[in-house]
């Protein structure tokens, strides 16, 4: 089968005969499956017809496997194996009984804050483990955690996390600048590869949505989005929402500070900070928040075009110069 799309209840891939079709993904479909092997219900990850031929697809698979064959933490997702099967690579992964935070969001955002905090709290733990062990996810959204029944949040889709080591992959449907753009850290939308404070920017995203039903920065398209996330000012978390303390707010401000070095250093130091709200310093609500700094006028579009031209025509004057001399 060459065509992920075409799976349908009761299908055969490989050994795994299909039960449902869950979700589609960035470059993937997700199938819940039966393995006929052993009798395990699994999920298989299998990439769209988009992406088949893309020969970066079985490194991304091979990738998020190693990633959670390495961790073991109850806030991570347990990667079984992978394979091939008719020149189309897939994913095993356990199946976790839960829905989707996205749909934690669609339906009880605003969340009472000491719910929305308490469900961070646990994410942030699940988090600290992964850079514990040099692993950044660098995809944090509400669609890759899944909540147990029990109010467990899991990481799922490991598939952009930066490893120990691991060169850059360049995926033919991805842009250089990965992520979703509601949750991407300036330094991601710059092309940077980011670290794990690249994480903690999504961390705070995903919490101020929790709080407000709306992530920080919206508009009418990913390029309008980006530049807010570049150059838009900073929301006050508890001018935005009623009944929101200055201490979270403060928390939420210090996590979207668009240069990383002035976020929490690690997801240990942000932990410490959750777990004594009250202690939180609130005046960066005073000098991180509201209206942004204007770009000096040196930076601006104007400055540039201008200056590029005058470059140009000194150039041309030079050269014809030295082409009179010659002659």
């Amino acid at each position: 089968m060459s065509n992920s799309s075409m799976l349908q209840i009761s299908d055969q891939f490989d050994h795994f005969q299909i039960r449902q079709h869950m979700a589609k993904g960035g470059m993937s479909d997700i199938y819940r499956a039966y393995d006929l092997l052993n009798g395990q219900e699994v999920v298989l990850k299998i990439p769209d017809r988009m992406s088949i031929g893309d020969p970066a697809q079985f490194e991304r698979f091979q990738r998020e496997l190693e990633v959670m064959r390495t961790l073991n933490h109850p806030a991570i997702q347990q990667g079984l194996g992978s394979g091939r099967y008719n020149n189309t690579p897939y994913l095993v992964t356990g199946l976790i009984d839960g829905q989707s935070m996205r749909e934690i969001v669609r339906t009880s955002a605003p969340m009472p804050p000491e719910e929305a905090i308490s469900l961070i709290r646990k994410i942030a733990d699940g988090l600290a483990h992964c850079h514990d062990h040099e692993i950044i996810h660098r995809d944090l959204k509400p669609e890759n955690i899944l909540i147990t029944s029990d109010g467990q949040p899991i990481i799922i889709d490991f598939g952009l996390a930066l490893t120990k080591g691991a060169h850059r992959v360049t995926y033919a449907n991805l842009s250089a600048a990965a992520g979703t753009p509601d949750y991407m850290a300036p330094e991601q939308i710059e092309g940077h590869r980011g670290d794990q404070r690249t994480d903690i920017y999504a961390l705070g995203v995903m919490l101020f949505e929790l709080l407000t039903g709306n992530p920080p920065y919206t508009g009418d398209n990913n390029m309008v989005i980006m530049a807010q996330h570049l150059k838009g000012a900073i929301p006050r978390l508890d001018k935005v929402k009623e009944g929101i303390s200055p201490q979270i707010a403060a928390f939420v401000a210090k996590c979207l500070q668009r240069n990383p070095n002035d976020r929490y250093a690690d997801m240990h130091a942000l932990i410490a900070e959750l777990d004594n709200l009250d202690a939180i310093d609130v005046s960066i609500l005073e000098r991180a928040t509201g209206a942004a700094a204007a770009a000096p006028f040196w930076r601006s579009p104007v400055f540039v075009s201008i200056g590029s031209a005058i470059l140009l025509l000194i150039i041309i004057v030079i050269l014809a110069l030295i082409l009179q001399k010659i002659h």
